[in-house]
């Protein structure tokens, strides 16, 4: 069984947070738009790393048995969105995201906030 939508946008935001996703907005676009309820937008600073999140992502909601509508952009890595109807995934590389500014496209949305990981923490000192 599927985990509640914003349940699966948490487990979204977390695989990016693991790839070191930077800027991670959640939008809550439900009183704003009737074709989705939240977007999730993040960038990485190089297409390798923008695939890293993305491959992370998918796979975390895949285990979660959560899977995407459509997924698009992955050839370029500029920016791919992975579509999963209640939630979409937005992951630009930085100059993609500044270009199409969607936090400020979207800015009447109400953001959503999750915690941000505890910093790793130093070993015992010798």
């Amino acid at each position: 069984m599927k985990p509640p939508i914003l349940e699966q946008v948490r487990i979204a935001v977390e695989a990016a947070q693991d790839k070191k996703a930077e800027a991670i907005e959640v939008l809550d676009l439900e009183s704003v738009t009737s074709f989705t309820s939240y977007f999730l937008i993040c960038h990485g600073n190089s297409q390798r790393q923008v695939h890293a999140i993305v491959d992370a992502v998918g796979k975390r909601l895949r285990d979660a048995k959560v899977r995407p509508a459509n997924v698009e952009g992955e050839s370029g890595a500029d920016w791919v969105l992975m579509d999963y109807l209640d939630f979409v995934v937005h992951v630009f590389t930085r100059e993609r995201r500044t270009f199409y500014a969607l936090e400020k496209l979207w800015s009447e949305a109400p953001r959503v906030e999750f915690p941000q990981p505890a910093p790793a923490q130093a070993g015992p000192e010798a």
